[in-house]
């Protein structure tokens, strides 16, 4: 079924298909009234057959969700056709897989439902023929069927759905990122979605901490060594480069990197090659570089702590992500989300926030971001004691109602949590649960390294000290931590 066409005009004929006649009507009274001539179809089966008996249109608008063959279904079938026709992707259900999806497959652009129609229109003139491509020609669409489709990055409100239409697009773009915001924002994940939404995917992920690592081994864990190349190496090893060849090597916390390193660095991103430490062989590589950081890289260089070319080397592409307090409509969403894997991974029962509760939730300023929020979703799964949680409960995890009921204020009560663990135990025991102990020891080690690091603003040589570890092994216990879940 179409709706009534008008008259064709050579060069401006654009075509909308979408099941939602609403949003077939809006569309095309806004297009018409901008001076194109609009047709409009309600399944894709319907603009096929359409092709077989009229020109072309100039631009081609498509849903995503349809009876029959979807929006991408369709994409697909047009670029084979007609690989020139641009073709606009709209969709309520804004995320890294459809967003990257519709670019794989050579959309034009991506278009988050609801739209203002002003910038439908706009966007339109953009995609004309001779406006400026905003893709590569010939993206390799990869295997669809390969694409993990489990969500990594959780949230619909507007920063969230700009940050998923930005992943989709450049993860089709060989170029360097580079990924801004606060701790705890989610950055390694960001980067995570850029490799498996792209032609690499299939290629290894390797991530690297730059601060996690002592400078005087991070030579080596970046470009390898050989045998005998210092006191200790016994045999060659291949560092990160190396293991990324093919994919994307993902550099967390790099205005850390101490500046000789700086200089290595630029040489291999500039030119894909380099030495192993202690080697004559000069090795090649193919690996696309994201970057990370919560420091202002200029203000850096402007200390001299930071190369300016490899800033700009780096910096192609920004991707800024917001903290938690500034998208508070997630919240809901993503405590959903960790309540859920805390409670499967403990073996207990689903639990479920309450209205106060949630309120409780939005109303924290989040200083940890998305990960504090995970830390506290899995102190309330173990240590809520009934599977419904309450706004006091929220208070227990947040280190408030302690703080409020402890000998002083602001200092907790050492036997509270305790009770509070004896009291979960129990319960959980009379379900018959096991295993208890291997749960609650990985839970306490992720709150001991948490707080030890928020003490020593990240510092963790400091925190292992402070913790009486050694600082391979918070490094070991944090990468298990980081494996187990993520946010």
């Amino acid at each position: 079924m179409t709706d009534a066409p008008h008259p064709a005009h050579p060069g401006q004929r654009v075509w909308v298909v979408d099941d939602d006649r609403a949003v077939r009507f809006v569309l095309s009274t806004a297009l018409r009234d901008a001076g194109y001539q609009v047709e409009g179809f309600d399944s894709a089966a319907a603009a096929l057959d359409a092709l077989t008996r009229q020109p072309v249109p100039v631009l081609l608008f498509t849903d995503v969700r349809m009876p029959g063959d979807d929006g991408l279904v369709l994409l697909d079938k047009l670029k084979a056709a007609h690989p020139q026709l641009p073709v606009i992707v709209m969709s309520a259900y804004t995320d890294v897989a459809s967003t990257a999806g519709a670019f794989r497959g050579g959309a034009h652009e991506f278009l988050s439902k609801p739209f203002d129609l002003d910038d439908a229109v706009a966007l339109a003139r953009r995609a004309l023929p001779g406006a400026e491509a905003l893709l590569p020609d010939d993206p390799d669409p990869g295997d669809p069927g390969q694409v993990d489709q489990t969500p990594q990055l959780v949230g619909d409100t507007p920063p969230m759905r700009a940050l998923f239409r930005a992943i989709g697009k450049l993860a089709q773009a060989p170029l360097a990122v580079l990924i801004t915001g606060e701790t705890g924002t989610g950055k390694e994940l960001v980067a995570s979605a850029l490799h498996r939404e792209s032609p690499r995917s299939r290629a290894p992920f390797v991530a690297l901490n730059t601060a996690a690592i002592p400078a005087e081994l991070l030579e080596s864990e970046l470009f390898g060594h050989e045998a005998g190349a210092f006191t200790g190496a016994q045999r060659r090893h291949v560092g990160r480069f190396e293991q990324a060849d093919g994919g994307t090597l993902f550099l967390d916390e790099i205005g850390d990197m101490p500046l000789a390193l700086q200089t290595r660095l630029l040489r291999v991103l500039a030119q894909g090659e380099f030495f192993r430490v202690g080697g004559r062989e000069l090795i090649h590589v193919d690996v696309r570089v994201v970057a990370a950081t919560h420091q202002d890289l200029e203000g850096l260089v402007a200390e001299g702590r930071f190369r300016a070319d490899l800033l700009h080397r780096l910096d192609v592409v920004r991707l800024q992500l917001p903290p938690l307090r500034e998208r508070r409509d997630d919240i809901a969403q993503l405590a959903t989300t960790f309540l859920s894997a805390a409670s499967h991974k403990l073996d207990g029962p689903a639990k479920r926030l309450t209205a106060a509760a949630l309120q409780a939730l939005r109303e924290h300023d989040w200083p940890g971001n998305v990960r504090e929020l995970e830390n506290v979703c899995w102190r309330m799964a173990a240590l809520a004691a009934s599977d419904t949680i309450g706004a006091a409960d929220v208070e227990m995890a947040l280190n408030r109602g302690a703080a409020r009921s402890g000998p002083r204020a602001g200092q907790a009560d050492p036997g509270q949590w305790e009770a509070l663990l004896s009291q979960w135990a129990r319960q959980r025991l009379a379900e018959g649960a096991e295993g208890l102990h291997a749960q609650v020891r990985e839970r306490v080690d992720h709150a001991l390294l948490e707080a030890a690091l928020q003490i020593t603003h990240g510092r963790r040589a400091e925190a292992a000290a402070r913790l009486g570890l050694g600082r391979n092994t918070l490094t070991r216990k944090l990468g298990a931590g980081r494996r187990r879940g993520s946010h």
